[in-house]
């Protein structure tokens, strides 16, 4: 597997090798995994993830069984195809669970937990900087072009230095590596601050998770660009997203805007798109070859790249800022897509988006398919829906 849209023979992500379909798809059940709220209405991670799991069993035209369970969904007793809430951790813990390959779930598995974090984005401060075991300074090396400047650290000592370090060139943002949705971030201008905002971190999480630092951005816009596939659809896309506020105040993730194709990333780069959003995807294209060069064993099905543009000091800057191998926020629009392509041969490009809206009384827009509404118990009233918005069969 070098990049998306390279054909592999492994095949572990997606390709341009056309794709059968399995003529026992009605006997493949689909199970939610890493989660025990799918079936509680104030759970807005366990609902959506119940949601996207009926909608890719459609899609598929597989049987959706509900959450996994060891004692009755066994591999032995005919195919399981997951949909887990997270990037799993460990090929020999996914092969026992009877996934071999993409074909077996939507989202990745990578060969350590920290492969699939904020992490691996940025190499570390220096030589002796403290490393969990699996860590590949190659592929930091590798993709140095293709991000912002930062480091990874794994003690407040390593991050103290490179925040230091950092901080002669402007802004620095703390971010920890297993947020997501913008939380769990911070700015800082000053040695005073970075000193302060590590005191208030705990060590031992530094320490299991690492934390990292990264130049800070105005004016910023992040883009989306991705590419899944289910059974014999595949899609790629890139887009834009939105920022919005919940109930503390805070600019948090509002949704995704996305220009999807029928195909690979290169599929996707065929189609006239702007220059900016070009540089986006080939940005994160090289990301990709580069993760999965360095972190053998890595398998995905469905993978998105945030991709930031911005400025600091005046300069322009554009980057690759995380990757996401499992379900997220533009997952929504990325199955409407999807399904545009099924009901339509014809169908080349589509329009999709999510959005997620921090109260209940929403005027939802016509043909929306929500995946929350209700009164979250951690973030209180949300609503999160997909929207189709158009399609085209590419010479339009």
């Amino acid at each position: 597997m070098a990049s998306l849209g390279t054909p592999d023979a492994a095949r572990a992500v997606l390709d341009d090798t056309p794709v059968g379909v399995d003529p026992q798809s009605r006997n493949v059940r689909v199970v939610l995994y890493g989660r025990d709220d799918c079936d509680m209405p104030d759970s807005h991670q366990g609902m959506s993830l119940r949601a996207i799991g009926e909608r890719v069993a459609r899609l598929a035209d597989y049987t959706f069984v509900g959450c996994y369970d060891a004692a009755t969904h066994r591999p032995a007793d005919g195919r399981l195809y997951f949909v887990p809430a997270d990037t799993l951790s460990g090929v020999a813990s996914a092969r026992q669970l009877g996934i071999a390959s993409h074909q077996d779930l939507f989202g990745g598995v990578v060969p350590h937990a920290f492969v699939g974090t904020k992490a691996i984005t940025h190499g570390l401060v220096a030589p002796d900087a403290a490393a969990p075991d699996g860590w590949n300074e190659a592929f930091a090396g590798r993709v140095r072009p293709h991000v912002l400047p930062g480091f990874t650290a794994f003690s407040v000592q390593d991050a103290r230095r490179a925040g230091h370090k950092m901080l002669r060139a402007g802004k620095v943002r703390l971010k920890e590596t297993c947020g997501s949705g913008g939380h769990g971030q911070k700015v800082v201008g000053s040695a005073a601050q970075l000193d302060a905002a590590l005191d208030a971190l705990d060590p031992s999480r530094i320490e299991r998770e690492g934390i990292v630092l990264e130049r800070n951005l105005d004016d910023v816009t992040t883009f989306s660009v991705g590419q899944v596939e289910i059974g014999e659809l595949r899609a790629s896309y890139c887009g834009t997203q939105s920022l919005t506020r919940n109930h503390a105040g805070e600019q948090v993730y509002g949704g995704s805007t996305l220009r999807v194709v029928r195909g690979t990333l290169a599929d996707l780069l065929a189609h006239p798109i702007e220059a900016h959003l070009r540089c986006a995807v080939q940005a994160a294209n090289a990301y990709h070859a580069a993760a999965v060069a360095c972190f053998r064993g890595t398998l995905v099905s469905r993978c998105n790249y945030d991709v930031a543009m911005g400025t600091t000091n005046g300069r322009s800057m554009l980057g690759v800022l995380e990757q996401s191998w499992r379900v997220g926020g533009a997952t929504g629009a990325e199955l409407a897509a999807l399904a545009a392509f099924q009901a339509d041969p014809k169908c080349r490009r589509a329009t999709a988006s999510t959005r997620e809206v921090y109260r209940v009384d929403v005027s939802l827009p016509a043909g929306a398919e929500v995946y929350f509404q209700g009164e979250d118990r951690s973030v209180g009233a949300l609503t999160k829906y997909a929207i189709l918005e158009s399609v085209s069969d590419g010479h339009t």
